[in-house]
């Protein structure tokens, strides 16, 4: 085992420990094939505990198998199930491509501005009109959660236009008169109120368990002050008279 396989080999070293490394390290001095074949397999199937999430993976044994065979220097003669190759002959996977400039705004991400230009694709007004209320909506429920306080609806429409280029655009009077970017469970009315904001109806079972089971517990309470009461008068010593 020489000093410049150590460090060709450090990555490998964390993955599968020091100890694993020495023993495929050792494979080549073993003379026989079957020995030396058999011994890998049970390298492999010490690997595999190690490390049980490889085998989750489609090709968790032919890259054990090739990292088996990279430890040892690409000296390794063995019966594998798969053709042995060396990690510097394997092609390399191909570059990811890394978006060049973040969001305009980060409280809604890039996400939102994919959903601007696919509404600025929509050619029927009626949809187009549609989609920037949900943009809109969207866009507000992210701004909350992001700054931890809420956004008028007149900055959401700022933000948005200029998203968009100025192509989306929307009433003030209208969305804030109907509420257009609240969360709620009814259309908007033409009535001029805002619509209630969004409150999830409980059951009417559990509605009735939960009255049920708080009336036992004012009567459960009632009936202990009660006996405390009882109990303090009967316990309770009245002073005794100087004798006459």
């Amino acid at each position: 085992m020489t000093l410049p396989s150590l460090h060709k080999h450090e990555l490998l070293q964390r993955e599968y420990g020091q100890s694993t490394f020495q023993l495929v390290q050792q494979l080549r001095e073993v003379e026989d094939r079957a020995e030396r074949t058999r011994r890998a397999q049970l390298i492999v199937q010490m690997i595999f505990r190690i490390q049980p999430t490889l085998r989750d993976q489609p090709d968790g044994q032919q890259k054990v198998w090739n990292h088996l065979y990279e430890m040892a220097d690409g000296e390794l003669d063995v019966d594998a199930p798969f053709p042995l190759v060396a990690q510097a002959n394997m092609k390399a996977p191909a570059r990811v491509a890394y978006p060049s400039k973040g969001p305009r705004f980060r409280a809604y991400g890039r996400a939102v501005e994919q959903l601007v230009e696919q509404a600025l694709t929509l050619e029927d007004p009626a949809e187009r009109e549609q989609a920037t209320i949900v943009i809109g909506r969207t866009m507000k429920f992210l701004y909350r959660s992001h700054n931890k306080e809420n956004a008028k609806d007149v900055t959401i429409l700022k933000h948005l236009k200029e998203l968009s280029g100025g192509q989306l655009t929307l009433d003030p009077a209208q969305v804030d008169a109907q509420g257009l970017f609240e969360f709620s469970t009814q259309p908007a009315t033409n009535t001029g109120s805002r619509t209630a904001a969004f409150i999830v109806p409980q059951p009417r079972q559990e509605r009735e368990s939960r009255s049920d089971r708080s009336g036992s517990e004012r009567r459960g309470n009632n009936n202990r002050r009660d006996k405390q009461r009882r109990g303090g008068k009967k316990n309770r010593q009245e002073p005794q008279q100087p004798p006459q």
